[in-house]
């Protein structure tokens, strides 16, 4: 079994899909590891680390060359899989929903795509959810880039001089991001509130010290999807979310926004209106910019100034955090690639729970029910 890791070519992008961690662990395993040279650079890996581990270093053709499985963060472009063998698997984010002319030229190339985005939110899957481990470091880079455009100091200060008042955060949506991000905010003194649609995250924002900002006695609320997942809330919920969000977030000095709905545009959660009711010097943080945005007039990779609010947001939240999002992640490949290996064939043979979800393309067709419709 020889597996290729490639250098990341996307824009920005500073993460890498294999560790001398998991390339030691791979090749305990019986697999052969090919790295391209300089794939680790971002990530404060060298070339000579992933030689000390055990692994080849070659040129990325090399290193694809008669390769049954090549790992990547974002999925490679076709063309530079070339060499690699009828059939290889190729294992990385793919965008499923935002990138199907890729999809379609993986099978035609006759490659095997298995996306990491679809992995199912099941518990014996929770240590290969690359999302999870991605949001999590979202969710706490977020607050630290918050802060450090914010003018004023997080916590409670009490001097000679007079008091400093603890700043007040607020984060909307409480998923896996949004519960690191209330975490490392209370870490650092402020006074943090949060809300979601899905009423059972009430008592984790609890749980963590911050005071939940939910609607009550609404009818129709529809926030619980599969896996976890937030779906879209109904009419009457929205109104009624939008009234309380706007009275509180006036009074808020940072703002977190981490909603998402799988293949669909970020929901708008804060509006210029909204916006204009808080104070100058005021910082929010869009962790959804790349996929729309959650707030009105994010651009991603820059701060943009509406009504003296500083707004922000990366467009890859992780690979500003890239030694330990490539240790994440690439755990997150080794877990999924372990829990599958058959000492026997020498390779990993997927069950139907698992293949099923993540398996994008097989035998030059899409087969996955979740981009052909049949979900």
């Amino acid at each position: 079994m020889r597996i290729a890791v490639l250098k990341e070519r996307a824009e920005g992008e500073t993460r890498v899909a294999a560790t001398p961690e998991t390339v030691k662990k791979l090749s305990a395993l019986g697999a052969t590891l090919a790295i391209e040279e300089g794939a680790g650079r971002h990530a404060a890996i060298s070339d000579e680390a992933y030689r000390d581990a055990g692994g080849e270093v070659a040129s990325a053709s090399a290193a694809v060359k008669n390769a049954d499985m090549v790992l990547g963060v974002n999925a490679p472009r076709p063309d530079l899989l070339e060499g690699a063998k009828q059939g290889a698997w190729v294992i990385a984010m793919f965008n499923p929903f935002g990138q199907r002319d890729r999809i379609e030229a993986y099978a035609a190339a006759g490659l095997e795509a298995l996306s990491m985005e679809f992995m199912p939110r099941i518990t014996r899957a929770q240590s290969m959810d690359v999302l999870s481990s991605q949001s999590n470091l979202a969710g706490y880079k977020a607050v630290l880039a918050a802060a450090d455009t914010y003018g004023r100091a997080f916590p409670m200060m009490m001097t000679a001089a007079g008091t400093v008042n603890a700043a007040r955060v607020f984060v909307m949506g409480v998923g896996v991001a949004g519960l690191q991000a209330i975490a490392t905010a209370k870490r650092l003194g402020s006074q943090v509130s949060a809300t979601d649609v899905r009423s059972a995250t009430k008592e984790q924002i609890q749980s963590l010290g911050a005071k939940p900002v939910f609607v009550d006695e609404v009818e129709g609320i529809e926030g619980e999807g599969s896996g976890g997942y937030a779906t879209e809330m109904s009419e009457e919920y929205r109104k009624a979310q939008a009234e309380l969000v706007s009275a509180h977030i006036a009074r808020q000095d940072i703002v977190i926004t981490t909603a998402l709905i799988p293949g669909k545009p970020a929901p708008r959660l804060v509006s210029d209106a909204q916006i204009a009711t808080m104070k100058p010097g005021s910082v929010i943080f869009d962790l959804a910019v790349s996929q729309g945005g959650n707030v009105e007039g994010s651009v991603a990779d820059r701060i943009v100034d509406r009504h003296g609010v500083r707004i922000m947001g990366y467009s890859n939240t992780p690979g500003h955090l890239p030694a330990d999002a490539s240790a994440l992640y690439s755990r997150n490949l080794f877990n999924f690639l372990n829990a599958f290996w058959d000492n026997e064939t020498g390779r990993p043979v997927l069950d139907e729970e698992i293949g099923e979800a993540v398996r994008l393309t097989r035998d030059g067709r899409i087969v996955n029910d979740r981009l052909t419709g049949a979900a």
